[in-house]
């Protein structure tokens, strides 16, 4: 019996003996089957080619990403508080080095995930970390791959954890995409890509389906507009290594409205 892991994706699976014919998420109009056709591996397999990275990149954030990349290529990132670290989305690859580092930075009390193309493996993540809770919205419950008592289903617009960090509903991508707020340094959201970031650095971007470009539209723009709107932030981090370090705030307010007027 094993857990298998989509290659494309990275979402584990409960345990089979044998791979699964189909992964949902993939087939998904949101992503994508390889073009060479399904296939799995297993975490084990993933530990003997790739190693993560943890890097630091503002004061109380990392970083943690996987060389060679591995599936989408996504980063989560560990938020450091007072009153105790989150793990802000989840990659795949999960190994000894990686669990000694971060207990070195004072662990993990709780997971939060933006949206189930970065389900990966939380439940490994949160056995390796004290049981930690993994927050996922229920609008959401329906992708996940692999079930455990840690996942923890969060109702409405709005979960608040300490230390004024909340999780905020957004919609748009998925239906239960959310985005994280800390308001230290100014204000930062952690938003996967929930909210993308341009290669720019200074705009974003929203899309119903990245892989096949398949945009939202303009209700669910302003849904996710008004959702972020109230809440005062510099700072945003992505997903895939592109960050607004300031200003980040008046980049989303010029970048949705700009959105809006080329699709009306």
């Amino acid at each position: 019996m094993h857990h298998y892991l989509c290659s494309t994706c990275g979402v584990q699976y409960e345990a089979t003996a044998e791979a699964p014919a189909h992964c949902p998420i993939c087939e998904d109009e949101r992503q994508y089957v390889n073009p060479g056709g399904q296939s799995w591996t297993t975490l084990e397999e993933v530990q003997k080619t790739h190693k993560n990275i943890i890097e630091m990149v503002a004061p109380n954030l990392y970083a943690i990403y996987t060389a060679p990349d591995f599936a989408i290529g996504q980063r989560a990132h560990l938020l450091i508080t007072p009153g105790g670290n989150i793990l802000w989305d989840c990659i795949a690859n999960l190994d000894a080095s990686t669990i000694n580092i971060i207990q070195h930075l004072g662990g993990i009390k709780a997971i939060a995930i933006s949206h189930p193309h970065y389900f990966s493996t939380i439940v490994e993540w949160s056995h390796a970390f004290d049981n930690a809770p993994v927050y996922v919205h229920k609008l959401d419950a329906m992708w996940l791959q692999r079930r455990d008592k840690n996942i923890q289903l969060w109702e409405g617009n709005e979960l608040a954890l300490w230390d004024g960090i909340k999780l905020v509903l957004c919609g748009g991508h998925f239906v239960g995409g959310n985005v994280l707020y800390t308001p230290a340094s100014k204000g930062m959201l952690l938003v996967g890509d929930v909210i993308q970031v341009s290669t720019d650095r200074k705009t974003v971007s929203v899309m119903y389906s990245y892989p096949n470009n398949i945009p939202l539209s303009a209700k669910e723009i302003n849904t996710l507009h008004a959702a972020i709107k109230p809440l005062a932030y510099d700072a945003m981090y992505g997903a895939f290594g592109k960050y607004i370090k300031t200003g980040a705030q008046s980049a989303v307010d010029f970048s949705l409205e700009r959105y809006l007027q080329h699709i009306r």
